[in-house]
């Protein structure tokens, strides 16, 4: 008797990219949560839901399960006892079993064999509970870390936008801003050692939010998508050019502090937002990365260059062996540095959104006149041109070495004669031509 080769179990279908953030959300999972159950970075599980890869292996098994895309497979028949049959098809039968369990005293409940073989064979079941994840509690004192507004600014699924929660696109805009604004206006000081562009930047930022509120709505991250707004906008070199943000502002007085601002104000602004990110804010190296919109060995490099910079500053610093000390240090100094300055208060939300409303209004209104110029002026321009070409008249040129005219001369007595005799004499023939002066 031969034995049929063994085949790997098949695995199991997965739903299109869109459907399984769907299903993610449907459960309640944050995208570090799948990570943590699958054993994956979150990066490599938006990826998955982005359709730049599909797991694979071990991996998609336990994707599928923990979004609740595999479906339990059936049990076999012939495993399963007389009592569960009838019990599960609700005859009489069944009943006398459930009649014989409840007068069977206070025994363990046994396993049933169909869900025995459901948990031999990797199954699960198919509403599995959210995996926990520990919540990181932040350090008192640093600058406000990833201010993400999971209860008051939903991110609305793509089949139904308004069903998370039943606020309006004002009132998430401005729960959003309420939370995320003064933070931000102090990461922004940190950033510049300006306070007026500090909250001039965070303002603009919020502004152009609203103005692209669908597209925010639905980021993973709208705070971290208005922090990347405030942050090129506060480095820009364009502020240098205007008189009110040429120079930064007085550097504190505490000795300690002065010496870190004026470290950060000393380094490339591209060194500067990398530390800002991974040491004040707290992000990881492949979220400043791509924060930064650089690789991840030049954020690194990038670093460890403005690590070293702060250091030479900061003895304390200096004295640190490990990065991982030398980041908590810079998350204490950040934090205190931010939370010490008296940084101005943003405007309200209502303020802010109005006057973004009317900023847009006003740049649409002079698009609209610019182009009705444009359009008169090429009109005008189309009427009043020549037809035809016309060369120019060359400019008159003073000519040396020629006398000037001065009329006919005066005739001489000889001339004279002539003329009488020319006059007197008439001839024809040859004789004309050559006349004799007598």
């Amino acid at each position: 008797m031969t034995r049929k080769p063994t085949r790997p179990a098949p695995s199991p279908p997965l739903p299109s990219p869109k459907e399984r953030k769907r299903l993610r959300e449907a459960r309640h999972l944050t995208e570090e949560q799948v990570a943590t159950a699958v054993g994956v970075t979150p990066a490599t599980v938006r990826a998955w839901e982005t359709g730049r890869t599909s797991p694979r292996g071990r991996r998609r098994a336990a994707y599928a399960k923990v979004i609740g895309s595999a479906e339990p497979p059936t049990p076999p028949q012939a495993t399963a006892t007389k009592a569960e049959v009838e019990a599960d098809s609700g005859t009489g039968t069944g009943k006398k079993a459930e009649a014989k369990s409840a007068g069977s005293g206070p025994k363990s409940p046994k396993t049933p064999v169909n869900q025995k073989a459901s948990v031999k064979s990797g199954a699960s079941a198919p509403n599995p509970a959210p995996v926990p994840v520990p919540v990181p509690v932040p350090v008192p004192g640093t600058v406000p870390v990833r201010e993400s507004v999971p209860d008051t600014v939903p991110a609305p699924a793509p089949v139904a936008p308004s069903a998370p929660a039943g606020l309006t696109a004002a009132e998430a805009f401005d729960a959003l801003y309420t939370h995320t604004a003064p933070g931000l206006v102090r990461q922004a000081y940190v950033l510049t050692g300006r306070r007026n562009l500090a909250r001039e930047s965070v303002e603009r930022a919020f502004q152009l939010a609203w103005h692209r509120w669908p597209e925010v709505a639905r980021d993973r991250d709208p705070a971290g998508w208005v922090r990347a707004a405030a942050y090129e906008y506060a480095m820009s070199p364009w502020n240098r050019v205007r008189r009110a943000h040429r120079r930064p502002d007085a550097l504190p007085e505490e000795p300690g502090r002065r010496a870190l601002l004026h470290a950060l104000l000393e380094m490339p602004a591209s060194y500067r937002r990398t530390l800002l990110l991974h040491d004040g804010v707290g992000l990881g190296l492949a979220e400043t990365a791509a924060e930064t919109e650089a690789s991840t060995p030049a954020a690194a490099g990038r670093l460890m260059n403005a690590r070293a910079t702060v250091a030479e500053r900061l003895p304390e610093l200096a004295r640190c062996s490990s990065p991982a000390g030398q980041s908590v240090v810079l998350r204490e100094r950040l934090g205190a540095l931010a939370l010490a300055e008296r940084v101005p208060a943003p405007s309200s939300a209502p303020v802010v959104r109005t006057g973004g409303e009317r900023r847009a209004q006003r740049w649409t209104r002079a698009t609209v006149c610019f182009g009705v110029l444009l359009a008169g002026a090429t009109a005008f321009t189309l009427n009043t041109a020549p037809t035809h070409y016309e060369q120019p008249i060359a400019p008159a040129a003073r000519v040396a070495g020629v006398p000037p005219l001065a009329g006919p001369e005066k005739l001489t007595a000889q001339d004279l004669k002539l003329q009488k005799a020319l006059r007197g004499e008439l001839a024809h023939g040859p004789e004309r031509l050559v006349p004799q002066i007598p």
